[in-house]
């Protein structure tokens, strides 16, 4: 007798039986793959290396290397340094929403996801939700580094509404991450591309050196560097409590980058999920 070959699909949710998700399930069902990336963020510790690490290595290096050769002295160069290192901690994580996705792509997780009667849109934005819990730990771990150490931000309500700001900033970059995740081919192309792109944007800023230091063409692309307006107002909120012009120019930057790459990464990923 001829053994029977049975032949295996992946499962799919049946187009008969899909049935039209509310905007009450869709957040209810965004909650629970935030809750899932948090576990999945539990039982991997070594994703938050970046996190819980670099924000006492980076404040400590540049600190004590740059501080007495910048500014005269460690506690003169940290105003103008812990909003830095703030900036680039924060927006630098905002890759992890880009790799992670492309992770959970690559290894079928979102072909588990097809056969469920859920929103579809629900797990690209329980990712995206999850990250901003990495950027508010970033951001309240150096400044208490940069407290530790004497930093002593005058601004008083001025630091919350500038954590709010990086926070806020760092959601709408990562939208372009989360396209680069979904069009991208391996998580490793993502990372690549992001440094490429972010490095540059970090220190062709004004978050280390004064700009006046800078030769004139390079001192024209840091003050144009959408990272330096960042910084800048990061900077007169936590010192001063200034809400300057800086702060609406970032919060233009975020608004026509959610506007520009949210629509282009939610068409990307319908036609993949």
């Amino acid at each position: 007798m001829s053994a029977a070959i049975i032949e295996t699909k992946p499962a799919v949710f049946p187009e008969h039986l899909a049935r039209r998700v509310g905007l009450r399930e869709t957040l209810s069902q965004t909650m629970t793959m935030a809750y899932r990336a948090l576990i999945r963020l539990r039982r991997t510790p070594e994703q938050w290396t970046d996190v819980l690490i670099l924000p006492f290595l980076f404040t400590f290096m540049f600190a004590y290397l740059f501080g007495g050769a910048i500014a005269g002295s460690v506690t003169d160069y940290l105003p103008a340094l812990i909003p830095a290192i703030i900036v680039q901690g924060v927006v630098q994580a905002s890759v992890v929403t880009g790799t992670q996705l492309r992770e959970d792509m690559d290894t079928g997780v979102f072909d588990r996801f097809r056969s469920l009667p859920m929103a579809r849109i629900a797990p690209l934005a329980g990712a995206l939700l999850t990250d901003t819990i990495r950027y508010a730990l970033i951001t309240g771990l150096t400044i208490l580094v940069g407290m530790l150490i004497g930093w002593r931000p005058g601004g008083g309500w001025g630091v919350l509404a500038g954590a709010l700001l990086v926070i806020v900033t760092a959601w709408a970059v990562s939208w372009c991450w989360a396209l680069l995740g979904v069009t991208a081919r391996t998580a490793g192309t993502v990372q690549g591309i992001a440094m490429l792109i972010m490095m540059p944007l970090t220190f062709l800023s004004n978050a280390f050196v004064p700009t006046q230091t800078l030769p004139d063409w390079l001192r024209v692309v840091a003050e144009w560097n959408p990272v330096s307006h960042l910084i800048t107002a990061l900077r007169e909120l936590a010192n001063e409590g200034v809400w300057g012009v800086d702060v609406w120019w970032t919060l233009l930057g975020a608004v026509v980058l959610v506007a520009v790459f949210a629509p282009l990464t939610v068409r990307a990923y319908m036609r993949k999920a």
